[in-house]
């Protein structure tokens, strides 16, 4: 997976790791970690134990894998019943979790804290999320879960904190706060993270580039070329009428109107915390506030017959979020090919056309040498292209991208945008395309849903802005 690597790690340093995708950059932290096994050459490790010393920092939202009485199922946090019985911020880092499905909280034992409460106030001052240790960590925006988790990491007194791709995911004024919060912490331990050119902290004193020839292949680049116009029996994508979400007095969406015709191209703007995902939630039939909303999918209200799976038919869908909940044991081919059931894995025999879907469509993104490996073997690049494979596979009429190129390097990123370009700039395709980095919404859209704390205003996109 790495060969021939040549590094040292001096007392004062702090590295950024950059790399294009498939280049072993997350493999190389993982082996640093002591996560993998060095086969060939020389690792010295003067400082003791790596399990003492050195702490990784998972990417993505793997925190809330660790956590699973966090995240017990993908729509919890949409759920407001659900989500009151996750576990607040200070137990997580406490390590006060009770099982899953406990009913009667006097039935368990909960462990004593694990760490002192000074030193807790300490790091949560540290990387400011004090005022988050009473709430649900369900009820998290994607920057303060990241913070959360670097908490997590911090609490343990590491001498070497390994870090992989922290700003993915996190809008201009949370990546703002995740710099000087690094800056800060660079004082009391080593640094040594996975970024792009256009992330590297201020305290970061090298840079080492990885290539793919040196490791895994690295992601192709999709073919110019587009399937063909999808079927579309509808006038409106949707039409929103004052919808608004609340989960008891916390109100996440507030009197949203919003109308999508179909083949508009749109961008949903706003700062974590502002109600994206509880938007998308919606639109894509998750959040069972839906049905007392006055909400239109392709022409049809909500609650008047229709099944989850009729609505779900029609859009193709990738998240951060569906990135973590899909087992990473699934062969790629079953991956791509669950997009034409809407399910997390295959559960069912393939028609002969069906097989032909998904081998076109492995094709077209060029990753037919993916297709017998595992999701979990591939890079996070990877992981996502074979995810985008899978949203495609059925030529939806509506494709939803939710932050889709979290994970890819700045090059990767381009070419995601150049071709999601071509596949719906001259298309009646309708696209919503969710992103904190204005550089990677396509060309092909015009129309921005701007969202400030749940309220929605409605502007034209202006590229760069």
């Amino acid at each position: 997976m790495l060969r021939n690597l040549t590094w040292t790690l001096e007392t004062g340093q702090h590295w950024a790791i950059l790399g294009e995708n498939g280049s072993g950059k997350s493999t190389f932290l993982e082996a640093l970690a002591g996560k993998l096994p060095v086969v060939g050459g020389v690792f010295e490790h003067p400082i003791g134990p790596l399990r003492e010393a050195v702490e990784l920092l998972p990417k993505d939202f793997s925190f809330d894998r660790i956590v699973a009485s966090s995240a017990q199922f993908y729509q919890q946090r949409f759920n407001a019943h659900a989500a009151e019985i996750a576990p607040t911020v200070r137990e997580v880092l406490q390590g006060q979790l009770r099982p899953v499905g406990t009913v009667d909280d006097a039935s368990v034992v909960v462990p004593p804290p694990r760490y002192d409460e000074t030193w807790l106030t300490e790091v949560a001052e540290l990387v400011q999320i004090s005022l988050l240790l009473d709430r649900r960590l369900t009820s998290l925006s994607n920057g303060e879960t990241r913070r959360t988790l670097l908490a997590s990491s911090l609490l343990k007194r590491p001498k070497i904190l390994l870090l992989d791709n922290p700003f993915a995911g996190l809008d201009t004024a949370s990546r703002a706060r995740l710099h000087d919060t690094f800056d800060r912490i660079s004082h009391t331990v080593t640094l040594v993270l996975v970024t792009t050119p256009d992330e590297i902290p201020a305290c970061v004193t090298n840079v080492f580039t990885l290539h793919s020839e040196r490791g895994s292949a690295s992601v192709t680049v999709p073919p110019r070329e587009v399937f063909p116009e999808p079927l579309a029996e509808f006038t409106n994508a949707l039409r929103m009428r004052d919808v608004s979400v609340r989960y008891g007095e916390v109100v996440v969406l507030e009197k949203i109107n919003w109308e999508v015709k179909r083949g508009e191209k749109w961008a949903i703007l706003g700062p974590n915390g502002s109600g994206k995902s509880t938007l998308l939630s919606l639109l894509t039939a998750d959040n069972p506030q839906g049905y007392a909303s006055d909400l239109e999918l392709f022409d049809r209200k909500r609650g008047t017959g229709e099944s989850i799976w009729d609505i779900k038919a029609k859009i193709g869908f990738v998240s951060p979020e569906l990135h973590l909940y899909f087992p990473r044991e699934t062969p790629v081919w079953k991956v791509v090919a669950s997009g034409l059931f809407d399910t997390a894995g295959l559960f069912r025999r393939l028609s002969e056309e069906q097989v032909g879907q998904v081998e076109a469509v492995l094709d077209l993104l060029e990753i037919s040498g993916l297709r017998e490996k595992r999701l979990g073997q591939l890079s996070s690049g990877q992981q996502r292209w074979a995810l985008l494979a899978r949203a495609l596979v059925k030529n939806p009429p509506l494709l939803i991208l939710d932050e889709p190129g979290q994970g890819l390097d700045p090059e990767h990123v381009a070419r995601f945008r150049n071709w999601i370009d071509d596949l719906c700039c001259n298309s009646d395709r309708t696209l919503l395309h969710v992103s904190h980095y204005p550089d990677e919404i396509p060309r092909c859209v015009k129309r921005v849903l701007r969202l400030e704390a749940g309220v929605g205003r409605i502007e034209p996109f202006v590229a760069g802005a």
